[in-house]
């Protein structure tokens, strides 16, 4: 028996968020644990006339080369992310039995694996930014991710599609309206040359000068609810503190704070300090993930608990993040790495973030008497 939700999910996700036409190539992609995702976007793009490439990851799979392999053969690069970059649409759906799969494997094959797929990235990254590659990532629920999340299967569906307002008559109106607010910070944010974000334990100016603000209403991740841009490269400076745990192949990281000097990480530590060398081993992938490629407010206040998932931790409301890394060229950045790490950081309580000086957002919620000037 199909899932109303998951159907309605489907078609949001081809009408509205990649907006497929008839005899666009779509790429839809998975793990086998989301096979009722591909199946149910392939009804919807089938329906617009797409031609359809879908496929299925399977990471027991990967991980067996990856930790018993030879250089040779698991540092290759990823056949299917490279046909889907070159895709006119990608249509992708995280969601797994297990999210642990890469927990104990060697930091370094991590690394190697994915410097093999830095020219793939590239690709991805640059059609992204020049608009000929239409993607939208989204969450299929999984007993695996359930049960990282500390909630039940049944408990998880209704979080995911609660948050993509799939319970709503019509959805799409929901994030046109997101769209219409956010825009209007977006537009606030673009003029502006400086942030200086404080909380308790974090003081860091970020350059923004030049750079584009970016409005996410579900047409890239879907849940949705941020804005974003990607920082002047050498212009940051200070510490930053993020106070939910930073999450990167299964492994987790709590209280990861970093020391950033014109820019480069200079130091970074975590409460664990046994687990420092492996949190070193993923800020130094490369040389550009020594630097930063996105600062951004999460703005879905449907999004209220972490969930160890970064499609909706970084979009929650009254939270901000920061990623090492990849650069979004649409927003104007210019570094390059085989990585893009996002980590987040509560700014509910005593949180604050000037533009230029100016204090626009406060205690989680943006000063709205500023637009009205």
């Amino acid at each position: 028996m199909r899932d109303e939700r998951l159907e309605k999910l489907a078609e949001v996700l081809v009408s509205y968020s990649t907006k497929v036409k008839a005899g666009d190539r779509v790429a839809i992609s998975g793990e086998e644990a989301a096979l009722p995702f591909v199946k149910a976007v392939t009804r919807a793009a089938v329906k617009k006339g797409a031609l359809i490439e879908y496929y299925i990851d399977i990471p027991e799979v990967d991980a067996e080369i990856i930790k018993n392999g030879t250089q040779e053969q698991y540092a290759r690069e990823n056949i299917r992310f490279g046909a889907c970059a070159k895709s006119d649409v990608w249509i992708s759906a995280w969601g797994s039995e297990n999210v642990k799969v890469f927990q104990s494997i060697d930091g370094e094959r991590l690394k190697n694996r994915r410097l093999a797929n830095r020219e793939n990235r590239k690709i991805y990254s640059q059609r992204m930014g020049n608009g000929s590659l239409r993607w939208c990532g989204t969450q299929f629920p999984t007993n695996g991710d359930a049960q990282n999340a500390d909630m039940s299967l049944d408990e998880y569906e209704e979080f995911v599609y609660r948050a993509g307002f799939l319970y709503e008559e019509d959805p799409v109106a929901k994030w046109e309206e997101m769209a219409r607010i956010q825009e209007k910070w977006a537009t606030y944010l673009n003029d502006k040359k400086e942030l200086h974000i404080l909380t308790k334990d974090t003081d860091i100016r970020v350059s923004i000068a030049g750079r584009k603000w970016i409005n996410c209403c579900g047409q890239e991740n879907f849940p949705d609810g941020e804005i974003f841009t990607s920082p002047v490269e050498d212009g940051i400076n200070g510490h930053i503190t993020f106070s939910y745990p930073s999450i990167m192949n299964g492994n987790e990281f709590e209280e990861v704070c970093l020391t950033v000097e014109n820019g480069r990480i200079i130091e970074a530590t975590c409460k664990n300090k046994v687990k420092e060398k492996q949190l070193l081993s993923f800020i130094d992938t490369d040389e550009g993930s020594r630097y930063f490629g996105e600062v951004a407010i999460g703005t879905n206040y449907g999004i209220q608990q972490h969930t160890k998932n970064i499609l909706f931790d970084e979009k929650i409301g009254g939270s901000m993040h920061m990623a090492i890394g990849e650069a979004f060229h649409e927003a104007g950045g210019k570094n390059e790495s085989a990585i893009h790490w996002d980590m987040i950081t509560d700014m509910t309580n005593e949180g604050k973030i000037f533009a230029d000086g100016e204090l626009f957002y406060e205690n989680g919620k943006f000063k709205e008497e500023l637009l009205k000037k």
